[in-house]
């Protein structure tokens, strides 16, 4: 399985700075989206280390392992990394008055073969379409998430409180912090959609599907899903990275070639 990346960001309509951040490493297949909050520049601060921190670590490791490598010492790789970004960012939030509090939402995604493994911290969301079908893949750590679990409120409550940004778990607001990871099946034409909430506060399920399933390319459709958003009051920072499954190998290097091997 060969994979295309693609990422956009826009500030939104109501605010002057982007506290998202998003990186891709196209060989080892890595993805990673952060969504930073705090005062001052501090937000912004915390979800670049983080993304920085977790694409420079994570895909040296990544090449360095090789695609054979085992689901548990990928698992581990992961969790590793994003516990060291982790204690990155709360150790300038506690050295530093300007980031005291500063945090970051997290969705990292490695696709290797035909899997792909997902993990996540906040809001911040994985959605895959597949067959015409979107699914969210990820599920959010907010207030309003063990809202629904609980039974307490209805998705259509849901859809206008006002508790939508109040997030359970975030990275490096303590020396620790649990990463949620699952592995999941890739088949070929599946589309996987990263995004902070300030896509999928604004925007609802069926309007980003009808732009995942047309035949644009992936950076239009990236525009595309940033547009709607901020075409929909854009109150929030909007961020997307999209990755495409496409059957095939990798190119082989040219002695590879001249070898017949």
């Amino acid at each position: 399985m060969i994979y295309e990346f693609c990422t956009q960001t826009h500030p939104g309509l109501l605010r002057e700075n982007n506290e998202d951040a998003a990186a891709f490493d196209e060989p080892s297949g890595l993805a990673v989206l952060a969504d930073g909050m705090g005062g001052y520049n501090a937000g912004e601060v915390a979800s670049s280390m983080a993304t920085t921190f977790i694409h420079t670590e994570l895909a040296r490791w990544l090449l360095e392992a090789g695609p054979q490598v085992s689901a548990r010492d990928l698992r581990r790789a992961v969790d590793a990394c994003v516990h060291n970004a982790n204690l990155a960012v709360y150790t300038a939030a506690n050295v530093n008055q300007h980031y005291a509090g500063m945090g970051t939402t997290l969705v990292v995604g490695v696709f290797q073969d035909s899997r792909v493994l997902v993990g996540h911290i906040g809001d911040s969301r994985c959605y895959r379409f597949r067959r015409n079908a979107l699914q969210q893949i990820t599920k959010d750590h907010s207030l309003l998430q063990e809202q629904l679990d609980a039974g307490l409120i209805t998705p259509q409550q849901a859809a206008t409180s006002n508790n939508k940004n109040l997030v359970t778990r975030a990275l490096g607001i303590d020396d620790s912090v649990l990463l949620e990871l699952h592995e999941h099946g890739v088949e070929e034409g599946d589309l996987y959609l990263m995004c902070s909430d300030g896509l999928s506060d604004m925007v609802d399920d069926a309007p980003i599907a009808r732009i995942m399933e047309t035949d644009a390319t992936l950076e239009q459709k990236a525009r595309q899903l940033v547009s709607i958003a901020n075409a929909h009051g854009g109150r929030d920072n909007i961020t997307v990275l999209l990755v495409q499954a496409v059957a095939g190998t990798k190119k082989r290097g040219l002695v590879s070639r001249l070898l017949g091997s």
